[in-house]
């Protein structure tokens, strides 16, 4: 005789039979770490919000650089904090412009031994905070702004960058930023295109991180909350136009959108567990409202179940160094 209704329940009775039939699993190569670095820095700014993670300078960026490659980080995102903006943001197209010095600095300290990836768009750079340049209107003009990504993605193609991930959700920006990238015989460049980043609420510790000049919001180019379909169509014209893999963000509220966009990418899926998502686990940790390392792991592993390739997440090094250590 079998007693089927017990068989959940055996495979429960200890730690090491948990992990010998657990589905999911991270690993140190799923982990990507986002980090910021600013121009006009002498020491590391902590960043008020987000405990624990800093605005870099050079020296401490490339230290988190190795350690990242020491853990066998997936990547590390680089963020650029200019020290001076303008209406276009000419300082992420200047070879000696803070982003595009950090690729060089970075991929000098770990050469192949971690995925040096960047950040592609023009919120850091603007004094108006916009994705792109502003017509006569204010609104964002979307041709112009392609042409700009393209010299930018040149720009970060001949600092060292492996992957440029282009987010600010212009049409067309994935195939512009592909074919710049050709033209100038980057072919090996890989675009990791944010296919699906939705206007949440849950930015806020970013846009500090980034000194972010923005005024208003970013409604009338990133998706609508309320849209599941919208995101399938946005992720396969992101694949038609040459992306090698897609980004859903956020990650939290979105899981649904990111479980169907792994159920038919022919590329791979990354997630973005964003900094207000990171801000609400230490918020709460930090008030002993929850348990904090149980908390992460979990957040990720639900992520990861959802269908995530790879997480960019500030928690990449420690997970990473939780993971070497079980």
């Amino acid at each position: 005789m079998t007693f089927p209704h017990t068989r959940p329940r055996r495979l429960r009775t200890s730690a090491a039979i948990r992990r010998l039939v657990a589905e999911h699993r991270l690993s140190t190569s799923d982990l990507i770490l986002p980090v910021f670095i600013r121009e006009d820095l002498t020491e590391p700014a902590p960043i008020g919000s987000m405990p624990g993670v800093v605005q870099h300078t050079a020296d401490s960026l490339r230290r988190a650089a190795v350690q990242a490659a020491e853990l066998e980080l997936g990547g590390i995102m680089l963020f650029g904090i200019p020290k001076r903006r303008d209406a276009v943001g000419s300082a992420a197209l200047d070879p000696e412009g803070v982003l595009n010095v950090a690729i060089r600095n970075v991929r000098s300290e770990v050469g192949d031994d971690l995925v040096v990836m960047s950040d592609l768009c023009l919120d850091e750079f603007t004094d108006h905070g916009h994705c792109g340049v502003l017509d006569a209107n204010g609104y964002v003009d979307n041709d112009a702004t392609l042409e700009i990504y393209g010299h930018m993605a040149i720009a970060q193609a001949e600092a060292g960058v492996q992957v440029v991930a282009p987010s600010g959700m212009m049409d067309g920006g994935t195939g512009a930023v592909r074919q710049a990238l050709e033209s100038a015989g980057h072919t090996n460049t890989a675009v990791m295109a944010y296919a699906a980043k939705y206007a949440s609420a849950f930015y806020g510790p970013f846009r500090e991180a980034v000194d972010s000049q923005l005024s208003g919001d970013r409604r009338t180019y990133q998706m609508d909350a309320s849209n599941r379909r919208e995101a399938l169509a946005e992720v396969r014209l992101d694949v038609e136009e040459g992306a090698d893999i897609v980004i859903v963000k956020p990650a939290m509220s979105y899981l649904d959108i990111l479980a169907d966009v792994a159920a038919v990418s022919p590329v791979p899926v990354a997630a973005y567990q964003i900094s207000g998502e990171y801000a609400m686990i230490e918020a709460a940790a930090a008030n002993g409202w929850i348990d904090r390392r149980g908390a992460i792991m979990e957040s990720l592993l639900g992520i990861k179940r959802a269908g995530a390739d790879m997480v960019l997440t500030y928690w990449a090094s420690e997970v990473a160094s939780w993971l070497k250590e079980s």
